[in-house]
């Protein structure tokens, strides 16, 4: 039965690159973690009866576990950022980073929390206008680099803004 999930969540999680957290009553996650194949795979696991939590009692358990994770990780795209700048490899203006997501250039995405730059992108000529506020016909720039990051391959993390360098609110590390 355990190989069977294994190998379902292999095909689900396979291009991802997300943090795996079982949750389960506590004989059952050992033997689930002896036939594991996912690499993502926390240490941590949520013991007990999940069906007798509430959704929300069951993703304020997980967030507690998968956090520090997330944090971590951050705080790893944020030491690569600054080991590989002046390289070509880093990016930190939305008029290169965009276009590069687009791409599928962007590996790693950094956004500051409730950060927004308003303008339009036209993908055929790969061209990014700001616009000083929302208007009609334009979009959250940082988003949209967002989704293109991630329907590409890429990671997308978020942090407060004090976190992120160069007082950007938003900086990618690039593939290429």
């Amino acid at each position: 039965f355990f190989h069977q999930i294994d190998k379902g969540l292999q095909e689900l999680l396979r291009p991802d690159r997300i943090p795996l957290l079982l949750a389960g009553v506590d004989y059952l996650l050992p033997i689930y973690r002896e036939v594991n194949s996912y690499p993502h795979l926390l240490p941590e696991g949520i013991i007990g009866n999940p069906e007798t939590l509430s959704t929300r009692e069951l993703q304020t358990r997980a967030w507690k576990v998968v956090q520090p994770y997330l944090r971590k990780a951050g705080e790893e795209m944020i030491s690569q950022f600054r080991q590989l700048a002046g390289t070509g490899k880093t990016a930190g203006d939305i008029k290169e980073i965009l276009p590069a997501a687009a791409q599928g250039r962007v590996e790693k995405l950094m956004v500051a929390s409730g950060a927004q730059i308003w303008g339009s992108f036209l993908p055929v000529d790969q061209t990014v206008e700001l616009h000083a506020k929302h208007a009609d016909g334009s979009e959250d720039l940082i988003d949209l680099a967002a989704i293109q990051t991630l329907l590409n391959g890429g990671t997308v993390y978020t942090t407060d803004p004090e976190a992120v360098p160069d007082s950007s609110p938003v900086i990618a590390l690039l593939r290429y």
